[in-house]
């Protein structure tokens, strides 16, 4: 990965550590096969990278200080949802970069792993299903919604998760 600074280019050092057997589980227990899906994940992750080069990363771990100082867990928690959802986001940016240069995407199978890998699908409970205190990446909804709103404007600024009033596609605040 590559940034311009002073009108040089920088190698900006990543490091991803991946569970291939995870991509298995994708497709067997969560049914979500597909190339793109685990291009999605991968994103995903690349996507927790860019929070850092952004100061994201150091500005959460402000708030969240914040909030456990002020004996908040329900907001440390959320904060923590907000960064996963930024970061489906900056997934859906990258494919929307992807498929201008490529064409030919499969967005329905990055949709299909935003969906599975929803906090409710993970822990076994009916879609839909809001559980703020237990909640670690947020509904497969709104990992659609927020994947597909990277995808859409393929902007990094339509990503900001942190100033939205609410986490849920529908506009409900979780």
């Amino acid at each position: 990965m590559r940034r311009r600074r002073s009108g040089k280019s920088n190698a900006i050092p990543l490091s991803a550590y991946l569970d291939l057997s995870f991509f298995d589980r994708l497709e067997r227990e969560y049914r979500a096969p597909g190339g793109f899906a685990q291009a999605y994940v991968i994103a995903h992750e690349v996507g927790h990278h860019v929070q850092t080069i952004l100061g994201v990363e150091y500005k959460l771990q402000t708030l969240q200080a914040q909030a456990e100082a002020r004996s908040d867990p329900r907001e440390v928690n959320q904060l923590n949802v907000r960064a996963e959802l930024q970061a489906d986001c900056l997934a859906g940016v990258w494919a929307s970069f992807v498929g201008q240069r490529q064409g030919g995407l499969n967005i329905e199978e990055a949709l299909r792993a935003t969906r599975a890998l929803g906090d409710e699908m993970i822990k076994g409970l009916e879609p839909g299903t809001v559980v703020l205190d237990a909640f670690s990446h947020g509904t497969g909804a709104q990992r659609s919604y927020w994947f597909k709103r990277g995808f859409d404007t393929g902007k990094t600024q339509a990503c900001d998760t942190f100033s939205h009033s609410f986490l849920s596609p529908d506009g409900r605040s979780p």
